[in-house]
């Protein structure tokens, strides 16, 4: 520092600080040897408060507006050593202007899945992200506990140490939530404030207040997340015995309509009634080894079991009986069951299902 410099230092009575910046939370005012003269102007703007630091203790905190440095409004300072002369000559001290204003848009992510048990999926993975905002409260123990003696302090430098401990917080608190994982969305409010005031008594051991916290989105791995699309899928489908059956169905009804087909159309409509039944089979199978056995269609046509080789396959409505009984894959001694019935009974001796055995044209007469 030159000559002139240390000369402009002694007659500058003025401390002052304006930030342009969005990240400062700490400037110290730069002052030759912290040398403050007597009667010196302290201007501390709104968002601001100046904390002056002597011998490394925090000798005062001032708010918003215009002091004058003097022993006359600082009696605290009065009583530390070495001021016994007032500010009649120099003494050395530190200004340490604190932004109080809400430091928004800080982010917070899970870097790593967190691992959950879930009532319905069992252990899963949960990845979360959100934004916060803080301020600083008290300005004496930020500076203590947090910035220290550094001319310069931003957000940068104590986010992550605050990530960190959101995190932590956040994932006790969704583990301790017992919330399914599909009713997270419904609860990010809830979830937020809960969390907030979770994470505020360790913010404010440095000063801090979490001032909002918001959980932007919670999501599963992109492998899980697929899985649950195709089932969203079927569920949309419902039952997928029946969604095949009506898929032959109209696969036979296009068939018949193309009088020009011929003998492949009859073979592309047995495959397809073919696969029916095994689709159909396949999922009643499903069905039954976990206990579930379909209810009928409240207040629908009948629906019954057939017994085909010895295995369950249906339910099928008449319509489809029909068709089954036109190509003969049910006869009268086919053994069939539909809800309310004790035992499987032949088809013959069920009196809803006699008119389909009647529809069946007689042998032709030999030529």
């Amino acid at each position: 520092m030159g000559l002139w410099d240390r000369l402009q230092n002694e007659l500058i009575d003025i401390i002052e600080w304006t930030d342009d910046g969005n990240n400062t939370m700490v400037w110290r005012f730069p002052r030759h040897q912290n040398e403050i003269k007597n009667g010196a102007q302290l201007t501390v703007r709104e968002s601001q408060v100046a904390v002056l630091v002597s011998e490394g203790k925090i000798a005062d905190v001032f708010a918003p507006g215009r002091h004058e440095l003097s022993t006359k409004n600082i009696p605290i300072l009065t009583t530390i050593r070495g001021w016994k002369y007032g500010f009649d000559s120099p003494f050395k001290v530190e200004v340490y202007f604190v932004n109080t204003k809400n430091f928004t848009d800080q982010k917070w992510g899970t870097k790593n899945p967190i691992m959950l048990r879930d009532a319905e999926f069992g252990p899963i993975r949960l990845r979360a992200f959100g934004t916060f905002a803080i301020k600083v409260t008290d300005a004496g123990k930020f500076i203590k506990e947090i910035a220290g003696t550094q001319a310069h302090f931003t957000t940068e430098e104590v986010s992550e140490q605050l990530r960190n401990l959101i995190i932590t917080r956040f994932t006790d608190a969704v583990a301790e939530s017992k919330i399914p994982i599909f009713d997270l969305a419904a609860n990010y409010d809830e979830l937020s404030k809960f969390i907030s005031a979770k994470i505020n008594p360790e913010f404010g051991e440095y000063g801090l207040e979490v001032t909002k916290f918001l959980v932007e989105n919670i999501s599963l791995p992109p492998e899980v997340e697929q899985a649950l699309d195709k089932r969203s899928s079927m569920g949309i489908l419902g039952n997928l015995g029946q969604y095949a059956q009506f898929q032959a169905a109209n696969a036979m009804e296009a068939a018949a309509k193309n009088p020009g087909g011929g003998a492949g159309e009859g073979i592309g409509m047995g495959m397809g009634f073919a696969m029916a039944q095994q689709m159909g089979q396949m999922f009643n199978q499903q069905n039954q080894q976990a206990g579930q056995t379909p209810p009928p269609i409240p207040g629908g046509a009948s629906q019954f079991f057939v017994a085909v080789n010895g295995q369950q396959q249906g339910p099928y409505t008449l319509q489809v009986l029909q068709q089954m009984v036109q190509q003969g894959s049910v006869i009268r001694d086919t053994l069939v069951w539909k809800q309310g019935m004790t035992s499987w009974n032949k088809a013959g001796d069920v009196a809803e299902l006699n008119t389909l055995f009647g529809m069946v044209p007689p042998p032709l007469p030999p030529q």
